[in-house]
């Protein structure tokens, strides 16, 4: 799981970064390569003369590539599994030795202003569950170069560690001073207000995301500058779409500076609402089968898919933090005196509430990865049926697309039923490769479910 997502309810805020940004290109939750960190600057790849793409009849990789990709398999269920329990183990050490109360009394003693006090004690349990969980972070960068799938030097990746800290950090301190005012001013309903507090919390970190956060670790310039073409392709695929994303919101990412992965993805609400296409992407695709990952983006937009997502949030993180209320005082009750806990109104309660919320987020990421898969499949669906007309045998065009997608982002062709239940947040490639070959509305003189 995130810093992100441990700071302000861990469950309940996965669900808005796996329903409210979604991506083409992403089908694991937890695959090695760290995607939102930045590398250390190399030559992007040329924009060459693209090869004649190749029939696609099934997803299916040379026998090398295929046991590469099956071990990184075994790698990321591993680290899923190693990675689950050795966060859990370090919020119960935190809760063991007592951190909490250390951190609360050095509060305390700095100022009797409660705000201060959230000011310094955010910053000291961030930064520590962090350094905790440091061995984690760079054996996941460790495995993204091992696999040849990013590109980042050891110093700069050190840097977007910090700057990731930062934005947590920031992060924590309003949201910890939002939920211990709360505690305090109402023992019995702090749960309701933290909950009405986060909602236009989360609205607002949804909008400013690729406004302030997204430029802190990634190049972006515009589109049209970049390749008059490939943006020509996509505002038809906009107008036909109905959808309001002019040019000026269509980004060129140079991702070739961490990563070799492929991918697409629409992020942002209202005027920060945009378009982002990799410049790797960009290289090794040509542009019909962009167009179709664009029509895949356009899909979440119109069938309401980060709307739907923030929804499910509201539902959810309301049921989530009221079992956090009615567990946490028997949690402490048995506990709390051994932690040195007062009271869940105690800052040093904060490990122990998150501990229940990361339980709880575990359990919940089956059921959050099912409805994201749902969501990627519609989008998969709608991207066919824009794009049907505009690009010549679209379903195979598709197809190519997520053929490279698995080649390039080293995707598995044979996952278990299992695995993709428990991790994936996107269909298997074979899948998705399955669908787009096969559907077809129009040969029997009918019409696409989304677009007619």
């Amino acid at each position: 799981m995130t810093r992100f997502s441990r700071v302000i309810a861990a469950s309940a805020l996965v669900l808005v970064l796996a329903l409210c940004t979604p991506q083409f290109g992403r089908a694991q939750q937890f695959a090695p390569p760290a995607a939102t960190q930045q590398a250390t600057p190399s030559a992007p790849p040329a924009a060459a003369p693209q090869p004649a793409p190749k029939i696609i009849t099934a997803y299916t990789l040379p026998p090398d590539l295929y046991e590469k990709t099956k071990h990184l398999e075994k790698v990321s269920l591993t680290f899923l599994v190693v990675g689950t329990i050795y966060g859990l183990v370090v919020l119960w050490l935190f809760l063991a030795w007592k951190l909490g109360p250390k951190y609360r009394d050095w509060c305390e003693r700095a100022s009797s202003k409660f705000l201060l006090q959230a000011a310094i004690f955010a910053p000291l349990f961030v930064l520590t569950i962090d350094v905790f969980e440091l061995p984690l972070s760079i054996f996941e960068h460790w495995e993204g170069r091992n696999y040849g799938l990013s590109v980042q030097g050891w110093g700069s990746w050190a840097w977007d560690w910090t700057k990731g800290e930062l934005v947590s950090v920031i992060i924590a301190i309003i949201a910890i001073s939002i939920l211990y005012a709360v505690i305090r001013k109402s023992p019995r309903r702090w749960w309701f207000y933290f909950w009405l507090a986060s909602l236009p919390l989360a609205l607002l970190l949804t909008f400013l995301e690729p406004l302030v956060i997204d430029p802190l670790f990634h190049k972006f310039e515009p589109l049209a500058q970049k390749n008059p073409e490939l943006t020509a392709a996509l505002e038809k695929i906009v107008q036909r779409a109905g959808e309001n994303i002019p040019p000026e919101r269509m980004y060129w990412m140079n991702a070739s500076e961490k990563v070799n992965e492929v991918n697409a993805y629409v992020t942002g609400l209202g005027g920060s609402k945009r378009i982002v296409v990799w410049d790797t992407t960009i290289a090794k695709m040509t542009t019909p089968q962009i167009a179709f990952a664009a029509g895949h983006e356009m899909g979440h937009y119109v069938l309401n898919h980060i709307s739907k997502g923030l929804a499910i949030y509201a539902i959810g993180s309301l049921i989530l933090f009221y079992l956090a209320y009615r567990l946490i005082g028997w949690l402490l009750a048995r506990r709390g005196g051994a932690w040195e806990i007062r009271s869940a109104g105690d800052f040093a309660s904060l490990p122990a509430l998150v501990l229940l919320l990361t339980i709880f987020g575990v359990v919940l990421m089956p059921a959050t990865n099912t409805i994201s898969r749902y969501f990627e499949h519609q989008a998969d669906q709608y991207g066919l049926e824009v794009t049907h007309g505009l690009t010549p045998d679209s379903g195979e065009v598709a197809a190519q697309a997520f053929q490279i997608l698995g080649e390039v982002n080293l995707e598995f062709p044979d996952p278990g039923r299992l695995a993709v239940f428990l991790t994936y947040n996107h269909p298997a490639t074979r899948d998705r490769i399955r669908f787009a070959l096969t559907y077809d509305p129009w040969s029997s003189g009918g019409h696409g479910v989304f677009v007619h």
